[in-house]
């Protein structure tokens, strides 16, 4: 090969002549970033209440600081390749990075709820970038088993960080109070940024498109994903349209969606490059993609709800309970991505959905008294779930990728994840809600059959009160209350089975979509900088 060809192929991609160490540095780096800005989604989780005292804001007021950052984070991920082909993906990721520190101290210091808000929505904008040009960067720099090996790691990551999210954060919140779950991202956050201008530059950056900024596209882009995410985060606790601002929201995004569709299509340099989803693979993975972020996020939010719903768990011992899922999904990182490199990752994929079908169904048959061990089994099947299906879904959607639309690609598969978590959040939410209504109506109904039943039980509580030393006027009251209490509880048990139900039946349907995606193993990539 010519010099001229060698020097003409290297500057269409520097990655290509950089020394192994500095590409695996730099993409370490990366998910050290990638991991701040998932975990910081779910920090706050479990402290929730503590913030509330700190900030003197009401139960319906605290939720903003999930959905503030929820809504500019998603905005973002789709933003990110065009601002990385501008700027370069080293230089997005360092602002990133820094910003993220900097309003994480801002966080940390806030003195009220809406100046925490502000500061937690620019967290998520910031935050958002880092997560689909970290699966991005592994993927340009690295081929065949290594390329498994990185979207493994990346995978953990993924998924490790909203799991032990409220654990971490109720640790923190303990022991050090609430303003540490902000300012602990400091020192990481100036690491990742300051490593990364040290390492160099790896790509280059296309200023000019600055100046080519669709203005319509953006407002129509945030206007989209922001409503979205607004509607499916505040609808299962608002009665949905029924509410006068989730309606409102829901037209926005509906109109917005629609502008924002016919500027990706007409628009001379569109922000969002849709051309990826030219390719029947690859829109099949992202539906895919979509199903297995309701699948993490769901099962990553129902067990602590569970535990600490109907166990009263301490957020230290929900931390312990879910702790399982994440061993397992380390655990499972090795054998993933090994056979990622050797198997057709339609397979792999298979086997990664029906053990999300298995550990749903272990969980429809919760019981009230179900603990760590109960639900052992169900996590640790879920645990390889998740990366037998996230490294394959990674590597059908991004493996074959023209280095041009790599960017594009990550951000749609990031986003289709994260949009498959917030509707699955809002779904379970909905059914929970209604299932547990149903439930309660129909134990009332029969105990109201059989009301000689109803009676000795509350007379052999009343008793049971009476041996206690409570006076038999309150005592009745009191075993009343007990039995409703037990009543209730058992009818959210109930529902939840049903939820988990349902969510086994979803996956076994995503079997259907597996024959449409692109097959062959990891290390049969297609390189390339044109289209196939």
């Amino acid at each position: 090969m010519a010099i001229a060809e060698i020097t003409a192929d290297l500057e269409a991609a520097p990655a290509f002549a950089l020394p192994e160490w500095r590409k695996l540095a730099i993409f370490l780096v990366m998910a050290v970033g990638q991991f701040m800005a998932l975990l910081d989604i779910q920090i706050v989780v479990a402290s929730m209440s503590s913030i509330q005292g700190g900030l003197s804001a009401s139960l319906d007021e605290i939720d903003w600081i999930q959905t503030a950052y929820l809504m500019a984070e998603i905005v973002m991920i789709p933003l990110s390749a065009y601002l990385a082909q501008a700027l370069s993906t080293r230089w997005v990721f360092v602002a990133s990075a820094a910003l993220f520190t900097l309003t994480s101290l801002f966080c940390g210091a806030a003195w009220d709820l809406p100046s925490m808000m502000m500061f937690r929505a620019i967290q998520g904008f910031v935050g958002g970038a880092m997560i689909p040009l970290a699966f991005s960067t592994g993927f340009t720099f690295f081929d065949g088993p290594k390329a498994a090996v990185a979207t493994a790691i990346l995978g953990v990551i993924s998924t490790l960080a909203p799991t032990l999210g409220p654990a971490i954060g109720g640790v923190i919140t303990d022991t050090l109070g609430w303003r540490w779950l902000f300012f602990v991202n400091i020192i990481p956050g100036l690491l990742v940024a300051g490593s990364l201008i040290a390492l160099g530059k790896f790509e280059k950056a296309e200023p000019r498109l600055l100046l080519k900024i669709d203005w319509l596209h953006a407002a129509s882009l945030a206007a989209f994903l922001g409503g979205l995410q607004y509607v499916l985060e505040e609808g299962p606790r608002r009665q949905w349209f029924a509410d006068r601002t989730v309606a409102a929201m829901a037209w926005t995004a509906a109109v917005a969606g629609v502008v924002f569709l016919e500027r990706c299509f007409f628009s001379p340099r569109p922000l969002v490059n849709i051309a990826p989803f030219r390719e029947r693979g690859f829109s099949a993975a992202s539906v895919l993609s979509f199903f297995i972020g309701f699948g993490i996020f769901t099962s990553v939010y129902l067990t602590p709800v569970f535990l600490a719903g109907v166990r009263n768990f301490s957020s230290i011992e929900i931390g312990e309970t879910v702790f399982i899922a994440g061993v397992f999904m380390t655990l499972s990182a090795g054998p993933a991505a090994w056979l990622a490199s050797r198997i057709d990752l339609r397979l792999l994929m298979t086997i990664g959905l029906i053990c999300y079908v298995i550990s749903f169904w272990m969980m429809s048959a919760l019981g009230p008294d179900w603990g760590f061990w109960q639900l052992f089994w169900p996590q640790a099947v879920r645990g390889v779930a998740v990366l037998f299906t996230m490294v394959p879904v990674v590597g059908m959607a991004l493996r074959d990728m023209p280095d041009e639309e790599l960017k594009d690609a990550s951000g749609f598969n990031n986003l289709m994840r994260n949009l498959g978590g917030a509707v699955g959040i809002a779904a379970v939410n909905t059914w929970l809600l209604n299932f547990s209504r149903l439930h309660a109506a129909s134990l009332v109904a029969g105990i109201g059959r059989s009301s000689d039943t109803a009676t000795t039980m509350l007379t052999g509580l009343a008793t049971r009160f009476g041996q206690d030393g409570i006076e038999p006027s309150r005592g009745g009251g009191i075993a009343a209350q007990t039995l409703m209490n037990s009543l209730s509880t058992q009818a959210l048990t109930l529902a939840f089975d049903d939820v988990f139900r349902i969510t086994a039946w979803i996956f076994l349907a995503c079997l259907i979509l597996v024959p449409f995606c692109r097959g062959g193993p990891m290390s049969q990539r297609v390189r390339g900088h044109g289209h196939h």
